[in-house]
């Protein structure tokens, strides 16, 4: 409840009493505050601060860091729990299937060739399998705000944590101008005498109204989005398979030709190093639904189904539909995002459509890769405001980023995001192509380093798991990869960064220079520089596995309850067919 007192007499709305909500299990639950009778007030008093926003920022700071105190704020979070099944199920599915997908493959494709996309995106699909299995394990256990940045402060390095909190936290507040420029190229498609500023902001006003309804705002545009999204996808995999075999109407039988003239790939090995940024920006915010799960009111029943569907959405939105792609658009084709700045706005899937004579469909295409950028700058806002709010509670970013209004708004951070969305209308100028590159470069390795960071605190938390004497049994949820696909995922990560490093100092088709190098390799100095920043300021020590926090944050404290239930289900499972019991491991 707010500092101010409503007194007798005050030009204030009329009152009543009311009790915190017992789902926070804080010791914030029962405490009788107040809110306005009339729906006007209630909606003023909204945007006032939580209660536990003002106890945080009354609370004095330690010297050092106070691991303690972060572990309590983030668990004790008053972001609204109302995110339901559906929501996860598709953000999990199609909840970044955007401008990686329909627009940057163009590029890939160009620099790498067909070949070179499948290789690239099959391996960062498979790290992000083991990511996404790890990340739900951790958010099971620990469904707390921030997620991934808590879980490598808590289980790695608090200086660690603060730099994958902040570079998490970028990625998304450039990737939210990224997309309305994005949005703004694609228009050009239809020959739009519109200035680009004028879609900008439509577009920008849409989003942040949105995020404004809070996370149920977000979960409801995001379920349509990407039940739009998919089933775009779904048609465009079905349209393909026929254009492929010589169902169009012009063009005949393509099978495999481009696969022989121009190639399978672009510029050999090089190439298919030179894809992993791309592939890496079009996978990132898969990892949402570990974000999310503090806003979920049973992520043990709601978060393992929805990590099973990232399986389905590499396999089928990702991998078939580029190898259609691979098989429709030779790489050497000149309207391909990066092979000419003629045709900039045209994805490789409309190209596909439009070379196979199909009149119409292209600017359909067109219309569900405005829906894809309106998604993932939506996911944007929520990625980073979300981000900021759990930084402010560890003490690791400014307090007022901390602000989490009486809705379980995190009102700052959301402000903060929509103001950043601002610099998209530079796409208004002549240098749109260099930002479009800037904004990308600055955002697309920071997904590697915040996958691999997940992958080591997985890692970290099985060993600090068994050395404090638990058993996976306790786990309500188990990575289907395990503590092995955790070592894979890490490896991958580093390997993947090696590769991008090999392509930033010796750039395909050029010599070595420093414009290059950064566009590639520009979020590692950058994250490199805020770990070593907070370790000499704060000296922070690595966590000690019998040292590490198994409890705060637990919802299911229970544990001879839990064993017994999940062993119920297990039993109930058995009884199930074949058929039921596949589906139910991979769904």
């Amino acid at each position: 409840m707010s500092e101010k007192n409503y007194k007798e007499g005050d030009d204030t709305p009329a009152y009543k009493s009311t009790t915190v909500d017992s789902s926070s299990q804080s010791k914030y639950t029962g405490h009788v505050t107040e809110v306005p009778a009339t729906a006007w007030g209630r909606f003023v008093d909204s945007f006032r601060p939580s209660d536990v926003y003002l106890a945080n920022s009354r609370e004095v700071n330690v010297a050092g860091y106070d691991m303690e105190a972060a572990a309590r704020r983030t668990a004790e979070s008053p972001l609204a729990r109302r995110l339901k099944g559906r929501h996860l199920q598709m953000i999990a599915i199609g909840g970044s299937i955007g401008t990686g997908l329909f627009v940057n493959s163009g590029k890939a494709l160009n620099s790498g060739g067909p070949a070179a996309l499948l290789i690239a995106f099959g391996i960062i699909g498979l790290m992000l399998f083991t990511v996404v299995h790890a990340l739900g394990e951790l958010a099971v256990v620990f469904p707390v705000a921030g997620s991934f940045s808590t879980f490598s402060t808590r289980f790695i390095d608090p200086a660690w944590g603060f730099a994958m909190g902040w570079n998490y936290a970028m990625q998304w507040l450039v990737v939210f101008p990224l997309e309305l420029v994005a949005a703004s190229i694609t228009l050009q498609y239809w020959n739009v005498n519109v200035n680009n500023a004028v879609w900008i902001a439509i577009f920008w006003t849409l989003i942040v109204v949105i995020n404004f309804f809070g996370a149920r705002g977000y979960g409801e545009a995001e379920f349509v989005f990407s039940m739009i999204k998919v089933i775009a996808v779904i048609g465009f995999i079905i349209l393909g398979v026929v254009l492929v075999c010589g169902g169009g109407p012009v063009g005949g039988y393509i099978g495999g030709k481009y696969w022989h003239n121009p190639g399978a790939f672009s510029y050999g090995f090089k190439g298919v190093c030179s894809v992993f940024v791309t592939a890496a920006f079009a996978f990132a915010g898969t990892e949402l639904i570990g974000l999310a799960a503090a806003e979920t009111a049973n992520p043990r029943k709601t978060l393992p189904s929805a990590v099973k569907q990232v399986f389905w959405r590499i396999t089928l939105f990702y991998i078939i539909a580029l190898t259609l792609v691979g098989l429709l658009v030779p790489y050497d084709n000149e309207r391909l995002l990066g092979a000419s700045s003629v045709d900039a706005a045209a994805s490789p899937f409309v190209i596909a459509i439009t070379n196979a004579g199909i009149s119409g469909l292209p600017s359909v295409m067109n219309v569900v890769i405005m829906i894809a950028v309106l998604s993932v700058g939506n996911s944007s806002i929520y990625g980073s405001s979300r981000t900021l709010a759990c930084l402010a509670e560890m003490n690791q970013a400014p307090k007022f980023l901390g602000y989490i209004d009486k809705a379980g708004r995190p009102l700052a951070g959301v402000i903060v995001t929509s103001l950043f969305g601002l610099l998209a209308f530079v796409a208004a100028s002549p240098k749109e192509g260099d930002i479009f590159n800037w904004l990308l470069a600055l955002s697309g390795l920071s997904s590697i380093f915040t996958w691999g960071s997940v992958c080591l605190a997985h890692i970290l938390f099985r060993r600090a798991w068994k050395v404090q004497g638990h058993t996976l049994d306790e786990l309500a949820f188990k990575s289907h990869s395990g503590v092995i696909g955790s070592y894979l995922g890490l490896i991958l990560n580093i390997l993947v960064l090696i590769a991008q490093f090999w392509v930033a100092v010796w750039p395909i088709g050029g010599t070595p220079n420093a414009s290059d190098f950064f566009q590639t390799y520009l979020a590692a100095p950058v994250v490199i520089a805020f770990y070593i920043f907070y370790k000499v300021w704060k000296r922070t020590p690595f966590v000690r596995p019998s040292q590490a926090d198994l409890v705060t944050g637990r919802r299911e404290l229970d544990i001879p309850a839990l064993i017994e239930e999940l062993k119920a289900e297990r039993e109930e499972l058995k009884q199930r067919n074949v058929l039921v019991r596949i589906y139910k491991f991979w769904c």
